[in-house]
């Protein structure tokens, strides 16, 4: 999905086709932004510098 910003987002492969509650996230120039996808439109829009979202993911993975 596309916003007015030109950003193509996406959602988990992990993500039910009823929505739930999913973030998506799109590839910018310098950051990662992240978003609630139930409030795609409305909601606010957090951006990680992509060394930060590395360092996250890597925690995630981690457990």
């Amino acid at each position: 999905m596309t916003n007015g910003h030109g950003l193509t987002w996406m959602k988990s492969s992990y993500s039910g086709a009823d929505g739930g509650n999913c973030v998506e996230l799109a590839v910018g120039e310098r950051t990662m932004p992240v978003r609630d996808s139930k409030r795609a439109d409305s909601g606010p829009v957090i951006e990680f510098g992509r060394a930060a979202f590395g360092r996250f993911l890597g925690s995630v993975r981690e457990g």
